[in-house]
């Protein structure tokens, strides 16, 4: 099971110059090791790419990814990995919701799809990584 990180659909959507053809063919990859999701953190990151939920459903169908639901643990974890990235210092507000999906991905066991690793790595290093 592979997690997809917001990064990797964006570069999709708006077809990204640098981003988009690996981006499509490492998405392709996972899909054929099995089933892909994003949390309902993603999924709100994704809604101002797109016209309408109607829309954004449609491409999430396209793309055979499934919205996963986030449990209590999957949030403890992704509080708690926040409240150390903010004791080290950590100046952004932002990001947020990669602590909620590299806490989903390392409660579920499952791999996480992205071009933006370096957190994942520092804060969730259990957790496998497919990453330029």
């Amino acid at each position: 099971m592979t997690l997809v990180d917001t990064t990797v659909l964006i570069d999709l959507v708006q077809d990204d110059p640098h981003w988009a053809a690996w981006s499509e063919a490492q998405l392709f990859e996972a899909q054929k090791r099995g089933a892909l999701y994003i949390n309902a953190v993603a999924y709100a990151e994704l809604v101002p790419a797109f016209d309408d939920m109607e829309a954004l459903d449609s491409f999430l169908k396209l793309a055979k990814i499934s919205v996963k639901e986030i449990s209590r643990p999957t949030a403890y974890l992704a509080g708690t990995a926040f409240l150390r990235y903010r004791r080290l210092k950590g100046t952004k507000t932002g990001v947020l919701a990669d602590f909620f999906i590299g806490a989903q991905a390392q409660t579920e066991a499952w791999t996480i799809l992205t071009r933006d690793a370096a957190r994942y790595k520092t804060y969730f290093p259990k957790v496998r990584l497919i990453c330029p």
